[in-house]
């Protein structure tokens, strides 16, 4: 193939998102001499908590990432992970990428001022964000670090939850898992359900329903968290009495889904699922239905979600990304 020169105002590689892939593939990227562009985000508190850096700022103990004996704090993660990558020259644009188009190359990308950029391939690193209730404090101590949580295998293990009873909201298979995992610490976990029976397969809920350690509340939501620093129980009400009554608790865990951070790929020719997360061709690489389009993390990975899983998938983005570059021809 004959070889293109890079044009001086075409990225060789645009990456959208931050967070574990994201850095991570800014990382590959810059040591591979690709300069990539990192379009980190905007921080967001409504209707979900969405800041750069994804779902582990709100983690305030990271336990479970290689090569931390001692354990690292979310925020500092990942103000480490970028800071590695500006390293090695990631430049980097406090922003969103509102639109593409990924008709004809190179694509074309326009922020969310209204910048436009070109560039010859792009990695979509842009996460899923938790579904939360959205009670003002549940976001406050979410976000303190206060013992709310979207993620039990993240942090039910911390020693602050050991032995002590905790909550977990949901019904479904997600939820399920997580009250199962979380009877592996707590003294008790309760299951509070709106409905009177688990959307869960009938094994997940089994699991649940023979644990001595699980207590579901049904018919029931959570309408407050109770607390200062800490979460010291919730308020609930029961949707068919409306009576209001508080547990407590010191923990609480939201298992109502995630949402993939994929709406701006609408009718771009980048395949999602039924549920909006991007459609791999290959399990194994990190292409999508648009050729010079990868992904990596959260935003394609519905089962795993984790910190290290994430930082992979970015890893095999990049080096897909300059792999295919090198095969157009462009230098």
């Amino acid at each position: 193939m004959t070889s293109t020169a890079q044009a001086p105002d075409v990225e060789h590689v645009v990456i959208i998102g931050s967070g574990p892939a994201g850095w991570t593939a800014a990382i590959y990227a810059a040591r591979a001499n690709l300069k990539p562009l990192v379009y980190e985000g905007r921080p967001k508190t409504n209707p979900s908590i969405v800041l750069p850096g994804g779902q582990l700022m709100l983690t305030t103990e990271v336990e479970n990432y290689p090569g931390f004996p001692h354990g690292v704090t979310g925020p500092q993660m990942m103000a480490d992970f970028k800071a590695q990558a500006e390293r090695f020259g990631t430049r980097i644009v406090t922003g969103d990428i509102a639109k593409c188009d990924f008709s004809k190359r190179p694509f074309t990308l326009t922020d969310d001022e209204d910048k436009v950029i070109k560039t010859h391939a792009v990695i979509i690193a842009t996460g899923a964000t938790a579904n939360w209730i959205g009670l003002k404090n549940e976001m406050r101590l979410a976000m303190a670090g206060g013992g709310v949580s979207a993620c039990a295998v993240c942090d039910g293990a911390l020693p602050v939850f050991r032995n002590q009873p905790l909550a977990v909201v949901g019904g479904g298979d997600t939820a399920m898992e997580e009250a199962s995992y979380l009877t592996k610490f707590a003294s008790t976990v309760y299951v509070i359900h709106r409905r009177n029976e688990f959307r869960a397969s009938k094994v997940m809920q089994k699991r649940i329903l023979d644990n001595p350690k699980a207590k579901v509340i049904w018919d029931s939501a959570v309408v407050d968290v109770l607390g200062g620093e800490k979460i010291e129980g919730v308020k609930l009400k029961n949707l068919k009495t409306q009576a209001e009554s508080n547990l407590d608790v010191k923990g609480l865990f939201i298992a109502i889904g995630h949402t993939p951070a994929t709406g701006f790929l609408k009718d771009t020719g980048v395949e999602l699922d039924d549920k909006g997360y991007v459609k791999l061709v290959d399990g194994f690489r990190s292409a999508t239905t648009v050729p010079g389009v990868f992904v990596g993390g959260d935003c394609a990975d519905s089962i795993y979600r984790q910190a290290v899983s994430a930082a992979g998938m970015g890893c095999k983005a990049a080096i897909d990304a300059e792999r295919w570059l090198a095969e157009q021809g462009i230098h």
